[in-house]
């Protein structure tokens, strides 16, 4: 599919690719994603994923306007629907997923880049959930994501005057990692991939869904999930050539299992 460039590897790529449109998000590319998605989730070679957007000007500018204008309520039922199960399902992946945010991230494009795990920023991006100036709200997850990652008091605030801010005020209110130089983007968010692509993928797996637990869970459960982790983790082999690897002062040679 020409809207969606997919580049299969350890650390494999999702490019929304309609630069014209900003890389707005409509029906058949939220649907190419969930076929990719599931590609990826069986395949046990990819050990990250990146999420970004062609051309120099937006990461994703939101979900397509021009089609949602002529649609009535069972249409947009529908499409908040698919929003929310593409998102799901990023948030659901096992691997660790990289949002690489490099221009505008506005309404769906804010709420692909809360469902990945890390999100890397260049200078120059954008990030805002200006629905209410259309005469809607967050369809994609929003409401419930962003207060999760910058509170309730701040998105509150940015949900109800649909203010844009900039990379920099993301970086200090906790949502974006790391701010860089636009040409430095997808070298440094590569370099973070790799690091992750280093370790343990089976570790980094449990690690992914202890800290899902953190989000869904009440706190006695979340506390519960990751001790029935930790234990589990000390039956496999990874743990125990991380272990060796460590008292023998040597690389460890992960199996990932």
């Amino acid at each position: 599919m020409e809207d969606l460039i997919f580049e299969s590897g350890a650390i494999s790529t999702i490019t929304i690719n309609r630069p014209k449109a900003l890389n707005a998000l409509n029906r058949a590319v939220l649907e190419e994603i969930t076929r990719v998605l599931r590609d990826v989730r069986h395949d046990a070679s990819v050990r990250v994923l990146i999420v970004t957007g062609a051309g120099d000007r937006a990461f994703v500018a939101g979900a397509d306007i021009a089609a949602m204008a002529d649609m009535e309520i069972v249409e947009g039922l529908e499409f908040t629907r698919l929003g929310h199960r593409v998102m799901h399902t990023f948030e659901e992946l096992p691997i660790p997923v990289i949002a690489a945010v490099n221009g505008f991230a506005l309404g769906g494009g804010l709420e692909l880049a809360l469902a990945c795990d890390l999100i890397i920023a260049s200078e120059k991006a954008r990030f805002g959930q200006p629905e209410i100036n259309l005469g809607i709200i967050p369809g994609f997850g929003g409401t419930q994501r962003l207060p999760h990652r910058i509170g309730h008091a701040r998105a509150r605030e940015l949900i109800m005057t649909g203010e844009m801010f900039d990379a920099k005020s993301g970086c200090e209110w906790g949502l974006v990692n790391k701010v860089v130089a636009p040409d430095q983007l997808i070298p440094e968010t590569r370099k973070l991939a790799e690091k992750l692509a280093s370790k343990s993928g089976f570790a980094l797996r449990q690690a992914k869904a202890a800290l899902r637990a953190a989000a869904t869970m009440e706190e006695d459960a979340g506390l519960r999930f990751e001790q029935n982790t930790f234990g589990g983790l000390f039956a496999c082999a990874d743990k125990r050539e991380g272990m060796k690897a460590f008292l023998e002062k040597r690389e460890a040679k992960w199996q990932h299992k």
